[in-house]
């Protein structure tokens, strides 16, 4: 819910940069491997990067927006997932 919230009240420059965080992550590749939970390793890598990026310099709003696109896009790509398996 609060992730909702934080969207309504983003800048318009927080919103573009928002967008074209989000399509990037789309672009990111998924590899089903044994090593990843979720398929998800490019994800996962970035969602380390983001987080170390954070601890280095807490509070920043780049961190906080890509933090929320990278839980959006684990959720959606989960739930296109669940989806492909339940129509098999």
């Amino acid at each position: 819910m609060s992730q909702m919230i934080n969207d309504n009240n983003d800048t318009q420059e927080e919103k573009d940069f928002r967008q074209r965080y989000a399509h990037e992550l789309r672009k990111k590749k998924m590899q089903n491997s044994t090593n990843s939970h979720f398929g998800l390793d490019e994800i996962s890598d970035e969602l380390a990067r983001v987080k170390h990026q954070a601890m280095i310099t807490p509070g920043r709003r780049g961190e906080q927006i890509k933090h929320e696109e990278i839980n959006k896009e684990i959720l959606r790509r989960i739930s296109i997932g669940q989806t492909m398996k339940q129509d098999k």
